[in-house]
């Protein structure tokens, strides 16, 4: 039986999503409370990796087992053995042909950026830190430049692995309440820290150190040292991946609409 779950996280106590030697990921700490209810071992694939420090809305992940339960029961059971910090939204029993990662045809992040000339506290490690004021129309027009499909190479981290810089980058939406920006990005796949170093673009733009078309030069030069130094991981989000409505995975959790 194949088993698929959406999990939440805070990521700021852990060393990213994949396991780890030290044992100190989020992935380790799901597989041994999967493997507590299950009372045998459990691994676990995901629909995305996340870097240290980046929270997890709704991570797929999907592993087979003989154990039969229902729903809740893995809800429940595995919550029970979970750190505070991480927790099961929901649980479906799907096909075997149900692939968490082959299978998602879009992936959602959010960036949540704090602007202000007082450093964040109450919301240390959730949100990303602009001190200076930033231009909204700069930054989107900066951000349009981006979509559609083309070779991110000038945003990919030198450690990347994927097997072509070229993606489908299909929205950046961009909204303002307050001091808080909510940056949304969708795209096909995403490289190695491809957000957080366009991130660090759309930052220098605002603060009106570069102009929006410096964006899509950075772009064509097809190399990281044109681009801006990658931007902190305290703000970013994985919101989830998109599946085609047969597999019945939910498109999102009630925390998707609650960021600021």
């Amino acid at each position: 039986m194949r088993v698929a779950l959406g999990v939440s996280y805070n990521g700021q106590a852990y060393q990213g999503w994949q396991s780890q030697p030290s044992g100190q990921t989020v992935q380790d700490k799901l597989e041994k409370a999967l493997g507590k209810f299950a009372a045998q071992p459990v691994s676990t694939l995901c629909a995305g990796r996340t870097d240290a420090g980046v929270h997890g809305i709704m991570q797929v992940v999907h592993f087979d087992t003989e154990l039969e339960r229902d729903t809740y029961s893995w809800i429940r059971g595995t919550n029970a053995n979970l750190p505070k910090d991480i927790a099961v939204q929901w649980a479906v029993l799907t096909s075997d042909a149900f692939h968490c990662r082959a299978c998602a045809m879009s992936r959602r992040y959010a960036y949540v950026l704090y602007e202000s000339p007082i450093r964040p506290s109450v919301d240390h490690g959730r949100v990303g830190w602009a001190f200076r004021s930033l231009d909204f129309d700069a930054m989107q027009q900066a951000a349009h430049l981006l979509l559609g499909e083309h070779d991110f190479t000038s945003f990919r981290a030198s450690q990347c692995q994927a097997l072509t810089p070229v993606k489908n980058l299909m929205e950046i939406s961009m909204s303002k309440r307050s001091a808080y920006w909510r940056i949304e990005f969708e795209a096909n796949a995403f490289l190695h820290h491809m957000i957080r170093n366009i991130m660090g673009c759309l930052v220098l733009i605002g603060q009106g150190k570069k102009p929006p078309q410096w964006m899509a030069e950075v772009l064509a030069a097809r190399d990281r040292r044109a681009a801006a130094p990658t931007f902190s991981p305290d703000g970013l989000y994985f919101l989830g991946p998109r599946y085609d409505p047969k597999w019945g995975i939910p498109d999102r959790t009630a925390a998707y609409d609650g960021l600021p």
